[in-house]
């Protein structure tokens, strides 16, 4: 089901759970509570032996994988035989694979998932990039996210809910971003703590966290673009199909690519205004890729599993979504953070209808 990683490395995964002593818990009225993220973590290792085990998808058992699927199921209106495969499925990574061996520090790229999502909807993303040599780190938003088992077992369902008023679901989605904003820069911490080796863990020293990229699809682009004006360590953003949420200033300082959808009549009118605001905003040049057959889930790992309806996942089949979406990625990420030779205006056209916002707001 999941594509071959393109890169040179194979791809070993992990899950982690971290806790933020300094913020309280919003979701929830104990006032002791303090907020919690699960993380998974993608990164470079050696091929693994012939037989391996491949990591399950959705989860780190089978048990969680379907709980998952079913939250998934019930948050996207599906019936559950549409899905029914999804929790057995295998990706291409390994779990706890030693870390390459050969030296070196990885950059890394931090992801947010959707409104409703989970840390492991883009997977294929994450193994695309860290066989390329990056580290990957997908967030679960508890009380966001459809379902997040946590490592006492407990699940947390998502208790985020449209009000079907547009001006208070705007405030609402302000809100939960700028939880979602707090929870990326978080975890950026705890990865430089990490690599500081103040956290026991294989990857201790191979971080480069001053190489550091954050993303995320839909409400999670919004977060991205969010914890970018708040964060100056975040060195590029990429926004898979989001529609900016919260405040528009600070202007963004680091380079943005913003990919979207095929925009349509039915594509909500304050899209692409929002979106071309914020990145004319910007003091470095950024660039919104709009890729053609796309739709929202496009730039997930729906394509991979759900049913082959073009308004639902684009027209770009089940390996063409995935492999545009990661090379238009790491083209840029490979620019950005490895200052790789080459022309990002000349290269990403390769891959959709590309605008270059520069600072002084030419085109």
């Amino acid at each position: 089901m999941f594509p071959e990683p393109s890169g040179d490395f194979a791809v070993g995964t992990r899950v982690v759970q971290w806790t933020d002593p300094r913020r309280p818990e919003t979701f929830t009225a104990d006032p002791n509570d303090r907020r919690t993220v699960v993380v998974q973590l993608w990164y470079p290792t050696q091929k693994s032996p012939a037989g391996a085990q491949r990591a399950q998808y959705l989860g780190r058992t089978e048990h969680e994988a379907r709980t998952v699927s079913d939250a998934l199921a019930r948050e996207a209106g599906l019936p559950g035989f549409l899905v029914d495969g999804v929790p057995r499925a295998r990706t291409r990574s390994v779990f706890d694979a030693p870390v390459d061996s050969t030296g070196g520090r990885f950059p890394v790229v931090l992801f947010s998932p959707g409104s409703g999502g989970v840390r492991t909807q883009n997977t294929a993303w994450a193994e695309e990039l860290a066989s390329h040599g990056y580290v990957v780190a997908a967030l679960d938003h508890p009380y966001d996210s459809a379902a997040v088992v946590l490592a006492d077992g407990r699940t947390v369902n998502t208790e985020t809910a449209s009000s079907g008023d547009p001006d208070k679901d705007e405030e609402l989605a302000a809100g939960w971003t700028a939880v979602r904003a707090a929870d990326l820069g978080f975890v950026l911490t705890q990865l430089e703590s990490l690599d500081r080796g103040e956290i026991a863990d294989p990857l201790s020293g191979r971080l480069d966290t001053a190489r550091a990229a954050v993303a995320g699809h839909s409400m999670g682009g919004a977060a991205a673009l969010q914890a970018a004006r708040q964060d100056r360590r975040f060195d590029a953003v990429i926004d898979l199909d989001g529609y900016p949420h919260g405040p528009a200033s600070p202007s963004l300082d680091q380079p943005t690519l913003a990919l979207t959808q095929t925009i349509t009549p039915a594509t909500d009118p304050r899209y692409v205004p929002r979106l071309t605001e914020a990145l004319k905003a910007s003091t470095t040049t950024s660039y919104r890729l709009t890729i053609p057959g796309a739709a929202h889930l496009t730039f997930m790992d729906g394509p991979l599993y759900l049913p082959p309806v073009p308004s639902i996942v684009g027209s770009l089949g089940r390996t063409g979504s995935p492999r545009v979406v990661a090379a238009a990625s790491l083209a840029f990420l490979d620019a950005v953070l490895r200052a790789e030779p080459g022309d990002l205006a000349g290269v990403l056209p390769a891959y959709g209808n590309l605008s270059v916002y520069r600072p002084d707001n030419s085109r």
